[in-house]
């Protein structure tokens, strides 16, 4: 039998939500996101799970969107904007998902925590990173904008002038960087990874859940309060970039394995 898409497992009030696409560094395409949103469902229904994990199978986070879903029927403008319309929405249903659950939610990152992948760990409560992890905007390489609440979860997080480099100009960042602009909450070898993130889920497990879900509420209401409004903002945004030229042009190269070379349009 093969192995489920998404792996589901509940031990000691903690459910690990496992993204188990390894071999595309847990891509995050819409089978995926189907998969996530059935098992964070579950663990919100279930009155015995008090933390929840989220992490990927094979060394890796998530590489981010599914370029290979993007191309799936080729590089017609209007059809391909309207499969990346309905992969935006996903992410962002993730996303709010992820923030509406009231209970802790730590992102266990290691590998490649890459675009809607790394939008989707700041979206957690709680990031422990390994020190092999790295990050990255990666949505201005193919010529698209953040989703999962990239834009807004960093100006949120680090503030405009930040969250305008890491955006723009697409840089890859070491598990140390992320540490240093607080958008993880520690750093540790990879070896120490499994446990550094079980101790936390385990303290927080032991914890007054009422209390928990009351704060999360209210961190909602004061530094999370726009997150609807900026995901619909993504949809609108990404659907228009994905009839551009210079979108065509990157993940073309992209697929290509070439520097692409863009003209604005």
């Amino acid at each position: 039998m093969s192995q489920p898409l998404v792996d589901y497992q509940v031990e000691q009030h903690i459910a690990t939500i496992t993204f188990n696409d390894p071999k595309s560094l847990n891509a995050f395409g819409t089978p995926l996101k189907n998969g996530v949103l059935k098992a964070l469902a579950e663990a919100e229904a279930d009155d015995q799970v008090r933390v929840i994990i989220l992490q990927g199978a094979g060394g890796n986070f998530s590489s981010g969107g599914d370029i290979k879903e993007m191309l799936s029927e080729g590089l017609d403008k209007d059809i391909i904007s309207s499969k990346l319309k309905g992969m935006v929405e996903g992410a962002g249903e993730v996303s709010l998902k992820l923030r509406n659950i009231y209970k802790p939610i730590i992102a266990k990152l290691e590998g490649a925590v890459a675009g809607a992948g790394m939008n989707l760990a700041l979206t957690c409560d709680f990031r422990i990173a390994a020190d092999n992890a790295k990050f990255v905007q990666a949505f201005v390489n193919i010529g698209l904008i953040p989703d999962a609440g990239g834009i807004y979860l960093l100006n949120q997080l680090v503030g405009a002038a930040k969250a305008t480099e890491l955006v723009m100009l697409g840089d890859k960042l070491k598990a140390k960087d992320m540490a240093r602009l607080n958008l993880v909450n520690s750093v540790v070898s990879a070896d120490e990874l499994e446990a550094s993130v079980q101790a936390l889920a385990n303290r927080l497990s032991q914890l007054p859940g009422k209390a928990l879900a009351s704060m999360k509420h209210m961190l909602n209401v004061h530094a999370f309060t726009g997150l609807n409004e900026a995901l619909d903002m993504e949809v609108e945004q990404q659907t228009m970039m994905a009839k551009t030229d210079d979108f065509i042009e990157g993940v073309t190269a992209f697929v290509e394995k070439r520097k692409p070379v863009y003209q604005g349009k």
